[in-house]
């Protein structure tokens, strides 16, 4: 097996104490936090020193039996990511369950914040959900546009770790939370178990400068590890990209874990309107079935 060469070489993105504090205390601009400086001063040499010591997973545990290394001390964040999703398979698999769709709103406009009104795209979820349910489906909402317009939900970026090798991009995604750097609040830990509880997927999106709009992008990215993805971090002891690339060399099946689902991709367009999305979102729910029927005992 040829030598695993680990290419190394940008700059150091590593902040003084004092850029970091003044980064840090720069989310407390709020006057109401003048009164608490005292306590802002503790807090953020306690973010600190979790920074300065790279503490990107303060809460961890062995792995226990099943993994690769039992002793590999592992996130317990993933740990309960990886948790609901085996309990979303659970669902998936069962029978006697409701077959599930599940209906994302690919939009970031709100009426909950600027621009100040709902979209298109939101209002045919509406009217497609109602479609999905008369026939007999249960139906799972996924709104990203609560990206832009709620507190503390975020899709941090993809950092392209299958690029590197497709051992070292896990399922579910190990990259985050980062505490140490602030890269918390990720919500790809809820989205996964959605998608893998669903037997179709229908995403409905505009089109926004040509391309696909930010939330919806930043989604698919990190769904990269649900097509390949290492279900086992202790494999590569966490993110090691030379005994990523080692392991991949041996041999890789690529797992799929999210075969088996049917997609629909719809696009509301600006000169339909609205008036003829009844009949957009039955053609879609129609032919989108006829994908699934067999999860029914169709053909």
């Amino acid at each position: 097996m040829a030598p695993v060469d680990v290419r190394k070489g940008m700059p150091s993105v590593e902040l003084s104490r004092e850029e970091f504090e003044k980064r840090y205390r720069s989310r407390f601009a709020d006057p109401a936090f003048e009164a608490l400086q005292r306590e802002l001063d503790v807090i953020t040499a306690a973010a600190w020193d979790a920074y300065s010591n790279y503490r990107k997973s303060p809460l961890t545990r062995k792995a226990g039996p099943g993994f690769a290394d039992p002793d590999y001390e592992i996130s317990v964040d993933w740990l309960a990511a990886r948790e609901a999703i085996l309990a979303a398979q659970r669902r998936h698999d069962d029978a006697s369950e409701t077959p599930r769709i599940l209906l994302i709103n690919g939009s970031s406009r709100s009426d909950q914040t600027c621009p100040g009104e709902m979209s298109k795209t939101w209002r045919l979820v509406k009217i497609a959900e109602p479609v999905f349910q008369e026939m007999g489906f249960a139906v799972d909402i996924l709104d990203l546009s609560r990206l832009a317009s709620e507190f503390g939900k975020q899709i941090h970026p993809c950092k392209a770790c299958v690029s590197t090798s497709m051992a070292l991009c896990h399922w579910p995604c190990s990259c985050y939370p980062n505490y140490a750097l602030g890269q918390t609040d990720d919500w790809m830990n809820e989205i996964y178990p959605l998608w893998v509880a669903a037997h179709g997927i229908m995403i409905v999106t505009p089109v926004n400068w040509y391309h696909a709009p930010t939330g919806l992008k930043a989604m698919m990215d990190r769904l990269v590890c649900a097509d390949g993805g290492n279900p086992d971090p202790s494999s590569t002891h966490g993110k090691k990209p030379d005994e990523a690339k080692a392991l991949e060399l041996k041999g890789w099946l690529y797992p799929r874990h999210l075969a088996g689902a049917a997609f629909r991709c719809c696009r509301p367009r600006r000169q339909r309107r609205c008036r003829n999305a009844a009949t957009l979102a039955g053609r879609l729910a129609h032919r989108h079935v006829a994908d699934i029927g067999r999860w029914k005992g169709g053909n």
